[in-house]
């Protein structure tokens, strides 16, 4: 019997689908603290028209304005894909305590590929890095995605 998945990760995964369903890469992300979800969100680039409209970037903003504060100390960002520069930069200016990914990202990501980013002197704060959470579920989902576009 397969290890159920966290419920921050599986609501991830569904707003990745969702996201998908309106045309979007399937990328769900959503920040805990104390236990509790306080922001979601999945890409929106299309949608909005926005470069920036990152599933981890609206999460981080929405998360910001749920407790009144720029700072998400404590917070734990839960993703379905191996977050960006863009995004990891974000997280590193957030406090973000702790990133549970899914799947790796060989090509954009920039946490354990590309620049890895918290690696770098430059970056003030490294949160605690998690992957492979429901990576099988979130990299089928990825695949089926791009399938139907190549």
């Amino acid at each position: 019997m397969p290890f159920p998945l966290p419920l921050a990760m599986r609501r991830a995964l569904d707003l990745g689908l969702a996201a998908a369903e309106r045309g979007e890469v399937p990328v769900g992300a959503v920040i805990v603290r104390d236990g509790a979800i306080i922001a979601t969100s999945a890409n929106a680039m299309r949608a909005d028209h926005d470069p920036t409209a990152h599933a981890e970037i609206l999460a981080i903003r929405r998360a910001a304005a749920a407790i009144g504060d720029s700072r998400l100390d404590g917070c734990e960002l839960w993703v379905t894909l191996e977050p960006c520069a863009m995004c990891a930069g974000a997280i590193a200016l957030a406090r973000i305590a702790r990133l549970y990914y899914a799947a790796p990202d060989p090509k954009g990501g920039a946490v354990d590929h590309g620049p890895r980013l918290f690696t770098q002197p430059t970056c003030h704060h490294r949160p605690d890095v998690y992957a492979g959470i429901g990576e099988a579920e979130a990299g089928a989902m990825l695949r089926r995605f791009f399938v139907g576009r190549r």
